[in-house]
């Protein structure tokens, strides 16, 4: 896809759908506690995939690149007495580690097998009672992987128990699974490195119908956040609430610490508004440690190199196990846009700006915030996108929403 060099038309309003990170795991607990109704639901192709593999009978399910489904239908299926299937996935799916979840799953007494690589998907697996109540795995992988144990631990006779060892990763989304578990009635407590989950109680709330409107996905809206950074001008976005559940909300504070993008929320109308402000002086070096919220790493990496201000992002070791190892992929990215970086296991840091080509065209290594996170560049300078598609995994109508609120520059 080609954007050309565009300027931003200042002060429309954008429709944003639920967040995935809410959506995927109301999904689960519907399946489980069956008394919950969901709106607002994510329309991206990761919860879709969720949702047909929940409702379907089949042996073999695959979920494509839907890591989340992947991670949370893994745990599910174990519970599912006398159900077998054999979980699959794409040729990257097969390549993404799964061998801490499916370990605490056995500890807990899962059977699962590993159908071709020992430590990958695809996962046989039948379900059974899971007699033990505790377990222990890393605090420092995926935080997906520990949701997934959370979401079923009420359905365990006992409730379940997580030990966690290390530093914890991503913490903000752990919080998610637990304030959404505490809202259909499942008791459950955090102290220091472990976390409880009761078992199902039958409380007078959770027997009547719960009804959920899911949150707008901050994730999606970072997007608009480095716009509004870049060309400075006003945006609009629906349907977000001052107080989220998501950890990528962090966003607002760093883009008005270091970018100057103020956030105005107008709860009656469960809308938000960018507001750069105007003459910011802008840091002489932007340093974060996003631990709690990898996800938006790239676009910050992005608008950092667009307005030229040197940054050292920390707290990112879980990009290297995602879509693609996305610290290297965003290395290699970010020196077509004039930014040569340096990476750690858990870091990236600019070392020098220059003067990009006139022709620069992104690879999206088949990761859909690739695709995304670069597209404000065109507010510097034309860009291609190749396998723009890719953005259906999160956001399925990115590119008719960004090219709604731009158009094209003179110069």
């Amino acid at each position: 896809m080609l954007l050309e060099k565009s300027i931003l038309i200042g002060n429309k309003t954008l429709e944003i759908s639920g967040s995935k990170s809410i959506s995927n795991r109301l999904l689960i607990l519907k399946k489980l506690f069956e008394n919950i109704i969901i709106d607002n639901i994510s329309n991206s192709e990761d919860t879709q995939f969720l949702e047909k593999a929940l409702n379907s009978e089949a042996e073999i399910i695959d979920i494509h690149h839907a890591g989340t489904a992947m991670r949370f239908l893994a745990s599910y299926y174990a519970i599912q007495e006398g159900k077998t299937v054999v979980l699959t996935g794409s040729n990257r799916m097969k390549n993404r580690p799964v061998a801490f979840l499916v370990d605490a799953l056995r500890e807990l007494g899962a059977e699962i097998s590993y159908v071709e690589k020992e430590g990958f998907p695809p996962l046989k697996i039948t379900g059974k009672k899971l007699e033990k109540s505790s377990l222990t795995i890393p605090a420092n992988i995926s935080s997906q992987f520990i949701s997934s144990l959370m979401l079923i631990g009420a359905k365990l006779d006992n409730g379940l128990e997580i030990n966690l060892t290390g530093k914890i990763t991503s913490r903000p989304y752990l919080e998610m699974t637990l304030k959404i578990l505490r809202s259909i009635g499942i008791q459950t407590q955090w102290e220091e490195n472990t976390i409880r989950i009761g078992s199902d109680i039958q409380t007078e709330k959770n027997s009547q119908l719960i009804h959920f409107v899911v949150e707008s996905d901050w994730s999606s809206a970072s997007y608009y956040y480095s716009l509004a950074a870049i060309s400075r001008d006003t945006i609009n976005l629906k349907y977000f609430k001052p107080y989220s559940l998501q950890g990528d909300s962090a966003l607002r504070e760093f883009y008005w610490k270091f970018f100057g993008v103020n956030t105005i929320s107008e709860g009656a109308e469960s809308r938000i508004s960018l507001l750069p402000k105007n003459f910011f002086t802008y840091p002489e070096k932007l340093e974060l440690d996003m631990n709690d919220c990898p996800d938006i790493a790239q676009t910050v990496c992005v608008t950092a190199t667009a307005l030229k201000i040197p940054f050292e992002i920390t707290g990112l070791a879980t990009l290297k196990i995602k879509e693609t190892d996305r610290l290297t992929a965003l290395k290699n990215e970010l020196f077509k846009i004039g930014c040569i970086a340096e990476i750690t296991e858990d870091s990236i840091s600019s070392q020098k700006f220059f003067e990009p080509h006139d022709y620069i065209s992104i690879e999206t290594y088949e990761d859909h915030r690739m695709a995304m996170s670069f597209a404000p560049f065109c507010l510097v300078k034309e860009i291609h996108i190749e396998n723009a598609e890719v953005v259906g995994k999160s956001y399925p109508e990115f590119w008719s929403d960004f090219q709604q609120i731009l158009e094209k520059s003179d110069s």
